[in-house]
């Protein structure tokens, strides 16, 4: 099975999972938004970027042009994955409208605080400028798919990040399991205060400390999973209206992996889930009369 992915983490991963899979084009840290107003390679100096996959994919992203290179595979194409991993972090908006993905790579580089310089500015994932020009950036990537005869192959992978690490509940968010969060917080700031005075210090210490209780990790993974999964509701059903096909995962049927090659993240899920997901595409491509081996 020949793929190509516009998109990260949750197609790259999950395409590992398919030892019959080979991946023929992939466009990363590349936001619809640069398919319409790439802001281009002048003043940008990629040179503190010592991977040259990263400069591969930032310069795509900079020219615009991830739609064409999987395009120009499209007869070999047996599946297009697309997810929408890297708009998470939004786009830099140049004076002369111009745009560039806000990717870790971009930050890494100081180009970010270059745009900023330049006049820039961050605009946001979850914004409505932002979703305005996301939907019209992801329309113009479908158009260019039904273009190049492979909209019968594209495949949306709409999956929330997962708020529980794995062997742990999902996280309930109903008032009686949100008070219970926030008494077992209290409790715990609680007994920190009480460690301060034990310690001889004073009141006002003792008081910062109770209203400083820092979240547990269990916790802040879920804070970090439903904020993002509220953020993405508009998004992944704009994307699931324009796209044939998807496979779909709730937050609830996911888990994090602690041991995940990449580290735990709330997008790095259990063997499992990627097994899973990787059947769906399966049935999905055969349905489509793709060929799966």
């Amino acid at each position: 099975m020949k793929i190509a992915i516009f998109g990260s983490c949750v197609s790259r991963d999950t395409a590992e999972f398919m030892p019959e899979a080979e991946v023929v084009a992939y466009v990363a840290r590349h936001s619809v938004t640069s398919l319409e107003s790439p802001h281009g390679t002048a003043g940008i100096d990629l040179n503190d970027l010592t991977s040259a996959f990263q400069k591969r994919m930032v310069t795509s992203d900079l020219n615009g042009t991830g739609l064409e290179r999987i395009t120009k595979e499209a007869k070999e194409l047996d599946v297009v994955l697309l997810d929408l991993v890297d708009e998470r972090r939004g786009f830099w908006k140049f004076p002369d409208s111009t745009t560039m993905t806000n990717s870790l790579e971009i930050e890494s580089c100081g180009a970010a605080r270059t745009a900023r310089r330049s006049g820039a500015r961050l605009v946001e994932f979850g914004t409505d400028e932002h979703f305005d020009q996301w939907k019209s950036g992801f329309i113009t990537l479908i158009e260019g798919l039904k273009a190049a005869g492979m909209w019968e192959k594209t495949l949306l992978l709409d999956i929330e990040w997962a708020g529980a690490l794995d062997g742990a509940q999902h996280p309930q968010n109903d008032g009686f399991a949100k008070a219970g969060r926030q008494w077992r917080r209290l409790q715990r700031g609680s007994r920190e205060a009480g460690r301060e005075l034990s310690r001889g210090r004073g009141l006002s210490e003792a008081w910062q400390s109770l209203r400083n209780i820092k979240p547990t990790e269990a916790e802040e993974y879920a804070n970090r999973a439903q904020s993002a999964n509220a953020d993405y509701i508009r998004y992944r059903r704009e994307a699931r209206s324009l796209t044939v096909s998807s496979v779909v995962r709730e937050s609830r049927e996911l888990r994090i992996d602690k041991n995940h090659k990449w580290g735990p993240q709330p997008f790095h899920f259990r063997n499992a889930d990627y097994e899973s997901i990787v059947e769906s595409i399966r049935q999905q491509v055969k349905k489509n009369g793709g060929e799966v081996m």
